[in-house]
C-alpha cells in the first residue's frame, strides 16, 4: 500500500511574531495568514524488509535504518525522524518498516513556514496510514511540540495550524497555551482581487529563521520597550487587517500591511538587510505599494502590493535582480492524505 499526503504553505499576512514564545505566552498573540497553492508533499510506501528509508529528495537527504522503536537526531532529516519517534511513543503502532519521500514546492528557510508544513503533511501520512484518531488541532499541536519540544527548533506556532486548517484564517494564541483557528469566510472578489494586488517575490535567498527569531525572544525577555511596542503593534495589525478583508477593504490592507512592515523591522537587526532594502528599493520605485518579507525576515519570499495596471512594470524591474516571481493562488482546505492500493 502507497499512503500519501500534501499540506499547503501559507503566506504570513498579519500578526507575525505574536505567535512566538515568550511574548505569546505573556501577552497573547493575533495572527492572520492564508495558504496558498504551493505544498509539501510525502509519500510512504509500505515494505516488508524490516527497513526504514527515509529521503527527502528536494534537499538530497537520505539515511536507510534497520526497523527500530526510535531513529538518532543527528541532524539529516531530522523532520521525519522526528515525527516517526513521537507516532512510536505515543501511540505504539508496533514494528514499522516503509519508505518515507518528500518534497516541497518552497525550499527551506523561504518565509512561507516549509518546515512545519512538511511536518504536518509528514503527520497525516502516518495518521492516514495507521488510522490515528487525530484532528486538525491536534495535527497541528503535534507537529508544533515535535519541533520546539522534541527537536529544539525555535520558532512560533501559527504555521503548524495554517497547515493543517487551510484557507483564510484568523488565529488566536492565548496566554494559557490555547489556541483558536477562526476561520475567515471571504468573498470571492475580494480572492481575486487580492490576487490581482499582490506579487509574490523570491529573493533568491534562503536564510535561517532560528537567529532571527532567537534575538526577538531575547528582545521580549529583557523588556526591550520598543521592540515589545512594536509587537504589540503588529498584533492589533492582524485585527485591523482581519476587518479590512471581510470588507474588501484592499487600500486599507495595503496600509495596514507596509505599518506592520515598519514595525516588523524594530522586533530584530537581521529582519531586514542590504538585498532587502535593494529589493524593495527597485520594487517601489517601479511602481509597488508597499510590501513585506513574509514569515521571520532576513531573506525568502517578499509579498508586494502593487497596482494591477502597473504590475508588468514591477515585474520587469525584478527580473534584473537576482530573485524571480512566483505564481501563485489562495488555496482552500488544509492537509490531507490519501491510500493507493496495490492490485
Amino acid at each position: 500500500m502507497i499512503i500519501r499526503s500534501k499540506a499547503p504553505l501559507r503566506l504570513g499576512l498579519a500578526g507575525g511574531g505574536s505567535d512566538v514564545s515568550p511574548y505569546s505566552d505573556l501577552y497573547g498573540g493575533l495572527i492572520l495568514n492564508a495558504t496558498i497553492n504551493l505544498y509539501a508533499h510525502c509519500t510512504i510506501t509500505e515494505t516488508s524488509d524490516r527497513k526504514i528509508v527515509i529521503e527527502a529528495t528536494d534537499i538530497n537527504q537520505r539515511q536507510v535504518f534497520d526497523t527500530a522503536p526510535q531513529l538518532p537526531i543527528d541532524g539529516t532529516v531530522d523532520l521525519h525522524k522526528g515525527v516517526y519517534n513521537r507516532i512510536m511513543r505515543d501511540f505504539c503502532p508496533g514494528e514499522l518498516s516503509f519508505k518515507i519521500t518528500t518534497y516541497s514546492d518552497a525550499i527551506p528557510g523561504s518565509g512561507l513556514g516549509s518546515s512545519s508544513t512538511m511536518v504536518v503533511a509528514i503527520l497525516k501520512a502516518f495518521a492516514e496510514w495507521l488510522h490515528l484518531p487525530v484532528g486538525d488541532y491536534e495535527i497541528a499541536w503535534l507537529a508544533y511540540d515535535i519541533e520546539r519540544n522534541d527537536l529544539k527548533l525555535s520558532g512560533g506556532k501559527q504555521d503548524q495550524y495554517a497547515a493543517a486548517f487551510g484557507g483564510f484564517n484568523f488565529m488566536e494564541f492565548l496566554p494559557d497555551g490555547h489556541v483558536i483557528v477562526n476561520p475567515l469566510r471571504i468573498k470571492r472578489w475580494i480572492i481575486d482581487e487580492l490576487e490581482a494586488n499582490i506579487l509574490l517575490y523570491y529573493t533568491g535567498a534562503s536564510r535561517s529563521s532560528a537567529a532571527i527569531i532567537d534575538e526577538q525572544k531575547a528582545n521580549t525577555t529583557k523588556g526591550n520597550r520598543e521592540a515589545i511596542e512594536a509587537m504589540h503593534r503588529i498584533k492589533q495589525s492582524a485585527l485591523y487587517m482581519k476587518s479590512a478583508l471581510l470588507t474588501g477593504n484592499i487600500p486599507r490592507f495595503t496600509e495596514i500591511l507596509g505599518k506592520a512592515w515598519e514595525d516588523k523591522k524594530k522586533m530584530a537587526a537581521p529582519i531586514t538587510n542590504s538585498r532587502i532594502d535593494e529589493v524593495f528599493r527597485i520594487a517601489i520605485g517601479a511602481g509597488a505599494i508597499t510590501g513585506k518579507v513574509s514569515g521571520a525576515g532576513g531573506g525568502g519570499f517578499v509579498i508586494f502590493i502593487v497596482e494591477p495596471t502597473r504590475r508588468v512594470q514591477v515585474v520587469r524591474a525584478l527580473n534584473q535582480l537576482n530573485g524571480r516571481i512566483v505564481d501563485f493562488q489562495f488555496s482552500e482546505g488544509g492537509t490531507h492524505g490519501w491510500k493507493i492500493y496495490n492490485t
